[in-house]
């Protein structure tokens, strides 16, 4: 058993779209943790404030 973990940490092949899947997820949690801590629950944070801004700059 310890012989194929070993094998598997030695493997140096391409990423595949599960790896790639992985970091794009992490990429994510990592977003949206960014954004909770910006955006209070109210809207009234910088990043509510500037996407409100953004939205009354555009017209109807």
């Amino acid at each position: 058993m310890l012989k194929h973990i070993t094998k598997f940490l030695k493997d140096e092949e391409g990423a595949s779209a599960v790896e790639y899947g992985l970091v794009v997820g992490l990429i994510a949690v990592a977003l949206v943790a960014i954004m909770a801590v910006f955006a209070p629950s109210d809207g009234s944070g910088a990043l509510g404030g500037a996407f409100t801004a953004i939205s009354d700059a555009l017209p109807p």
